[in-house]
């Protein structure tokens, strides 16, 4: 068979007519193709099934110094009193289990304006700072720390061990001796609730922490040495009560010197 002639109106291939690729992600998906120059490479629309292109802030990938950022905030509103500690606590659940931007931000909304997360701010201008507490593993229940209880005696709480987010401590005519140096901390905060009526509390916790409190001496003392520890995402102990004709002491723990010292 005679082959037609060629002519502008009837140009001639080269070869076999170019069959769509399943690369050509606009062709297969229906969206039409974008004119492109020879050398420029397709360009598809999604790369295994996860799409690809510009991110709104909101979507982007929380990072570690992300959350630490948040943590500090929610630390700080709970030690001012803005939230309380029930509060405190569901927000840090749910601060570990957010894995964007956008469910980072909602933590924040209501508090002062210069805490609340800005999700236009860079988070490498923040370093990551690494919580020195072991929260629990999910679905694990919470700890339950037993009271201190000395009545005409003493009591003791000492050494290695899990704390949870509560500790009560009461002296009646006795003493009670915390020490929380070797502790482990299930929390980002500690409250312990001591109270003493002729008899005293010491409380000492590790170095490498927070301590706040605030007490009643009445005809007695309630001491607390406060700290704020360098790093940010260290545990808080918070020390709250009343001492009637008794004494409650809180103090950081000092490192034991070597005989050499």
């Amino acid at each position: 068979m005679e082959q037609p002639a060629e002519s502008p109106e009837n140009p001639v291939p080269d070869g076999p007519s170019r069959v769509p690729d399943v690369s050509d992600a606009a062709v297969v998906r229906g969206v039409p193709d974008v004119p492109r120059t020879p050398d420029e490479p397709v360009r598809s629309a999604a790369v295994g099934g996860i799409p690809t292109g510009p991110v709104s802030p909101a979507d982007m990938r929380a990072s570690d110094a992300d959350r630490d950022r948040v943590a500090q905030v929610l630390r700080t509103a709970f030690e001012e009193g803005r939230l309380t500690i029930d509060e405190h606590t569901e927000r840090i659940e749910a601060l570990y289990a957010a894995k964007t931007m956008g469910e980072l931000e909602p933590l924040t909304f209501d508090l002062p304006v210069g805490a609340r997360l800005n999700l236009a701010k860079p988070s490498g201008t923040v370093p990551a700072a690494r919580p020195v507490y072991e929260p629990l593993p999910p679905g694990a229940a919470p700890t339950e720390t037993p009271s201190v209880v000395a009545v005409f005696g003493g009591a003791e709480r000492k050494g290695p061990g899990r704390i949870g987010r509560r500790l009560r401590a009461a002296a009646v005519f006795g003493g009670v001796e915390i020490d929380l140096s070797e502790a482990t901390f299930d929390e980002p905060v500690l409250v312990v609730d001591a109270v003493t009526i002729f008899g005293g509390i010491d409380v000492r916790v590790p170095e490498g922490v927070t301590v706040r409190g605030h007490g009643a001496g009445i005809f007695g003392g309630f001491s607390v040495h406060q700290h704020v520890a360098d790093d940010p995402g260290a545990p808080v102990v918070v020390v709250r009560g009343a001492a009637v004709f008794g004494g409650v002491d809180v103090r950081r723990k000092k490192p034991k010197k070597s005989r050499d010292d």
